[in-house]
């Protein structure tokens, strides 16, 4: 029979045994999700993947947006990182929304334009 002692220890270990279960659960949760890029509108790291954008999409398609500012930025850990970029961009003189996906793995000195939509006009009137 067990003692009052192994009795307690075993419920500790059950107890730390849950914790650590939950613990990780939520950790799992988060890898590979998006989170949100404080201060991105005024990263320079962010700006200069948000050019990058604009100027991969303008070889592909050959046009010529202009960039205006970053919106909004979250950031997704994939093999490297995803980066969703919300951009303000001007379009034959009409500020427009876009949206922005690059794929970076920096220890491969990899970039790579994976997504560029049109989502809607911007009220904006900030030209760059």
């Amino acid at each position: 029979m067990a003692t009052k002692k192994e009795k307690t220890i075993f419920l500790l270990i059950i107890a730390l045994l849950s914790l650590c279960s939950a613990a990780s659960l939520t950790m799992a949760t988060k890898l590979g999700g998006t989170r949100d890029v404080g201060g991105a509108e005024n990263s320079v790291h962010v700006e200069e993947l948000a050019r990058f954008a604009v100027d991969e999409h303008n070889k592909k398609e050959n046009v010529l947006l202009e960039f205006a500012r970053v919106v909004k930025a979250k950031e997704q850990t994939v093999a490297g990182s995803l980066h969703h970029l919300t951009l303000e961009v001007v379009d034959a003189g009409k500020n427009k929304l876009v949206e922005a996906k690059v794929w970076v793995k920096p220890w491969l000195n990899f970039k790579e334009l994976q997504e560029f939509k049109h989502i809607g006009d911007s009220t904006s009137e900030c030209h760059p």
